[in-house]
C-alpha cells in the first residue's frame, strides 16, 4: 500500500508556503523531507494527517492505497504519527500505554494481553508491562511509543523529528528499530528531520524544501 500526495499546496493568509507536484511513498519505504526551519516540513505532515490548523488553506489530495482520504478526519485516515516527544501517558503503565493503541476490533482480555506481551518482546522489554513510563530510558520510551503507534495497525506512518531528543549512540539504535519495522510491515513512511544521518539511514528519496514561513 502506497501513500501518494497529489499536488499539495498550502497557503497562509493568501501567501503560498508550500507547493509540490506529486510525492509517492511506496509500501515499506521511507521518504525523507528536509529543509530549514520554517520551510513547511511539519505543516506538510499536519496536512497529511488531517490535523492542519484552520488558519492554513490547503489544496491537493492524500491517497492511501488508492483511496482518497483527504476529506476524512484524522482518526479515520489510518495514519500513525511519531513525534520528537514520545507522548506516553504518565498515569498509565507501560502495558496500559500499549493497550491504548490496540484496535477496538481486538476483543477479549487474553487476546489483548497477548498482543501487548508480544509488543514488549519485540521492543526487547519483556516484563516491563507494569512499569511506570517515567522509569524508562529515552530509548525505551521511544520504542514503546513506536509500538503503541504500530499496534493501532496504521496504513502509513508519519515521523516528525522522532529521534531529535536522543543522544548520538541511542539515536542510531532507535532509528534502526523504527526503519526495520517500517520495512518489515510494509508501511509507507514520511520522515521529517534536520539530520542527514537520519536520511541516509532511511535509504529512500530525500525531498528538500526551500525557505518559507511555516513550521
Amino acid at each position: 500500500m502506497s501513500l501518494v500526495l497529489e499536488a499539495p499546496e498550502i497557503t497562509l493568509g493568501g501567501r503560498r508556503l508550500l507547493a509540490l507536484d506529486r510525492l509517492a511513498v511506496p509500501a515499506g519505504e521511507v521518504v525523507t523531507v528536509m529543509g530549514p526551519s520554517g520551510s513547511g516540513k511539519s505543516t506538510l505532515l499536519a496536512w497529511v494527517s488531517g490535523a492542519l490548523d484552520p488558519a492554513f488553506r490547503a489544496r491537493g489530495r492524500v491517497l492511501l492505497g488508492g483511496q482518497d482520504v483527504s476529506g476524512l478526519p484524522p482518526h479515520r485516515r489510518g495514519i500513525g504519527l511519531m513525534f520528537q516527544d514520545d507522548l506516553l501517558f504518565p498515569h498509565l503503565s507501560v502495558a496500559e500505554n500499549l493497550g491504548f493503541g490496540l484496535p477496538a476490533a481486538l476483543r477479549g482480555r487474553a487476546a489483548r494481553q497477548a498482543r501487548i506481551e508480544a509488543a514488549l518482546a519485540e521492543a526487547e522489554l519483556p516484563g516491563f508491562g507494569p512499569r511506570d513510563p517515567a522509569t524508562l530510558s529515552g530509548g525505551q520510551r521511544a520504542r514503546v511509543a513506536l509500538l503503541r503507534t504500530l499496534l493501532a495497525e496504521p496504513r502509513a506512518l508519519l515521523l516528525d523529528e522522532p529521534f531529535g531528543k536522543l543522544d548520538v549512540a541511542l539515536r542510531g539504535r532507535v532509528r534502526d528499530f523504527v526503519f526495520e519495522r517500517v520495512r518489515r510491515r510494509g508501511i509507507p513512511a514520511l520522515l521529517v528531520t534536520h539530520d542527514p544521518a537520519d536520511a541516509a539511514a532511511a535509504g529512500g528519496p530525500v525531498l528538500e524544501l526551500g525557505d518559507a514561513a511555516a513550521g
